[in-house]
């Protein structure tokens, strides 16, 4: 029996420079518990950091720079990973907004709550509503029902279904410095297609303060910088039905890449269901196998890459124009197109 393919495995990164020698990266969940690597920093030799962030694996490769160093980076990198997943973590019953939607609301929300909501109704409206935070009602449905019923491959009732669409709406998510707040009871925000992003790009931004000139991060998107050189990464991205075929090969410079599929997460044990839903129908089938976003922001491209697996090809285009980012899909025969 074949192993299904993930996200993490779906992206291999060469870790080293395009122009350079190094070591090859491939994303995956293999590794389950937080390991530093052995061994002293030899010259274009990264440090490299496994773990957890939000509920996925994640990996951290620090070049240049000495081993207590590093050390000391990842701890602070740690910090700040801890610090936005107490507010952005549905993985967590003390989170923020884990409280908002229990009771509705939560007053004197932290900045960093509402500068990615900002970045979320920005992206809300670039792609006509396919990117919704307040998804998490639909996404409750779908794992209630079939929780109850693991064995049926039909999703929840139509009416269940339109039901709880009238509590998918971004616009009725209110946000000011003093409160976040719903419209409606009931209503519930998931920040997933989006925060791994954040998180990756606040960060990039910490190592760059830190006076790092070249990373490669995945906190569950990839973000890759080298301001040392202003050389290039390489990204891979694979068949989702055979890992071992690369499709294509593409130069990442000091850009962000995030990659959606419906191989990501099933809702069914059959695998028709995914947690791809589209907020304005209620259907959680995506177009296309699986969608590769590279943009400036790790945010951005989390959030496109999420929104587009269920948008048309010219929706899909004028967004990312606006963003200048570069999009390749995955269709349903495994034919690379890009945008």
């Amino acid at each position: 029996m074949s192993t299904p393919l993930t996200r993490r495995r779906f992206i291999a990164i060469a870790a080293t420079l395009a122009a350079g020698v190094g070591i090859p990266f491939v994303i995956s969940r293999k590794t389950n518990q937080p390991t530093h690597s052995a061994g002293p920093n030899q010259e274009g030799q990264p440090v490299i950091w496994k773990g957890i962030a939000l509920g996925s694996g994640a990996e951290l490769r620090l070049f240049g720079v000495g081993r207590r160093q590093a050390e000391i980076l990842i701890n602070k990198v740690l910090a700040e990973v801890s610090r936005l997943e107490k507010i952005f973590s549905l993985y967590r019953d003390d989170s923020l907004i884990s409280r908002l939607n229990r009771e509705g609301r939560l007053k004197n929300p932290p900045s960093d709550f509402l500068q990615l909501l900002s970045i979320s109704r920005d992206i809300h409206r670039l792609t006509q509503g396919a990117f919704d935070p307040s998804i998490q009602p639909l996404w409750n449905l779908y794992a209630d029902h079939f929780r109850r019923n693991p064995k049926t491959e039909t999703p929840p009732s139509e009416r269940s279904i339109k039901d709880t669409l009238k509590l998918v709406d971004f616009n009725k998510v209110d946000f000011d410095t003093k409160e976040i707040r719903f419209a409606q009871k009931g209503m519930g925000l998931s920040l997933n297609g989006i925060a791994q992003g954040y998180i990756t790009d606040k960060v990039a931004e910490l190592l760059k303060q830190q006076g790092v000139s070249q990373a490669l991060i995945d906190m569950g998107e990839i973000y890759g910088f080298d301001n040392a050189n202003q050389r290039e990464w390489n990204v891979s991205i694979r068949n989702p039905d055979h890992e071992d075929q690369i499709l294509t090969t593409i130069a990442m410079k000091n850009q962000a890449f995030a990659t959606s599929g419906g191989y990501g997460t099933v809702m069914d044990e059959a695998g028709k269901f995914t947690h791809l839903f589209d907020p304005r129908t209620g259907g959680s089938q995506p177009r296309y196998k699986s969608m590769s976003v590279m943009a400036e922001s790790a945010a951005v491209a989390d959030a496109f890459s999420t929104a587009f697996s269920i948008m048309d090809e010219a929706a899909i285009r004028a967004a990312a124009q606006v963003k200048n980012a570069q999009v390749w899909l995955v269709m349903p025969n495994n034919e690379l197109k890009k945008i």
